[in-house]
């Protein structure tokens, strides 16, 4: 059991965008940097980001792993085609003029050849000369910073009349350089405390530029802010950062002609 993607109106009640930061985020970038219309999104979620681009003139489709979260989807954005797949292995059997992969989905690889299968089926799926956008956990902020990893991080969310309490540890696997998470959630109807583990692979802003570039991508940005979840938070013409020295990353790449090197 995972208590928010089994419970998208939970998750989007934990992390409200209401806004759409992160849907504006991507059409920003793409307005930016030249991007066509047709978009798919890798690990979409809820759809939220997803519904958005897609009454904002966008043909969206999503892939997702979680069954409970592309139920959402079909429910609330209609208009947004998903499918449940895995990112490293997805063949959807068409190809799109940009990926976005938001919110640290693409740390889900979480070895190199994981890495390599993902960017594999993001080239396979980009029209030549189409865009990559991700956003991520930014590896390189842990180098001498330990801020996020002092100890536990209690958060309390009522949501339907339940109180909803989270406990959250997290520490680096450095051999695997990942980056771990235990989380314990406890609520008045739950006897014992549900404990949760995930992790994400921590890369540094150089070793992404060289993946994406043995792929066949050309990196155009590479920025720690802003973004949709920076302080502060992304505006359509905000300068980029190249300090790389944040807590989030963000690149947006373009998929050679040739695709490859």
């Amino acid at each position: 059991m995972n208590l928010l993607t089994d419970n998208p109106e939970l998750y989007e009640h934990q992390f409200p965008d209401p806004g759409h930061v992160a849907a504006r985020f991507v059409h920003d970038v793409v307005t930016r940097f030249g991007g066509g219309r047709d978009l798919l999104d890798i690990g979409c979620g809820t759809g939220r980001d997803a519904g958005w681009l897609s009454r904002n003139g966008y043909r969206v489709a999503g892939i997702d792993s979680s069954a409970a979260m592309l139920a959402h989807v079909r429910k609330h954005h209609p208009a947004v085609g998903v499918a449940l797949a895995d990112m490293r292995s997805f063949d959807l059997g068409c190809r799109f003029d940009v990926i976005t992969c938001l919110d640290s989905a693409m740390l889900y690889c979480h070895t190199n050849a994981d890495l390599d299968a993902f960017l594999a089926r993001c080239r396979a799926h980009l029209s030549p000369g189409g865009l990559l956008v991700a956003e991520m956990r930014n590896g390189a902020f842990f180098l001498g910073n330990t801020e996020l990893l002092d100890g536990v991080r209690t958060r309390s969310v009522t949501w339907r009349g339940t109180e909803y309490t989270s406990h959250t540890e997290l520490w680096i696997d450095h051999a695997a350089q990942l980056l771990r998470r235990r989380r314990t959630w406890e609520w008045a109807e739950r006897t014992e405390p549900l404990v949760q583990r995930s992790a994400w692979r921590l890369l540094f802003p150089q070793e992404l530029r060289h993946l994406l570039d043995l792929a066949g991508f050309d990196v155009l940005a590479l920025f720690d802010a802003p973004g949709p979840r920076t302080d502060p938070l992304w505006t359509a013409d905000a300068p980029l950062s190249g300090a790389l020295s944040g807590d989030r990353l963000h690149v947006v790449a373009r998929l050679r002609r040739d695709g490859c090197q």
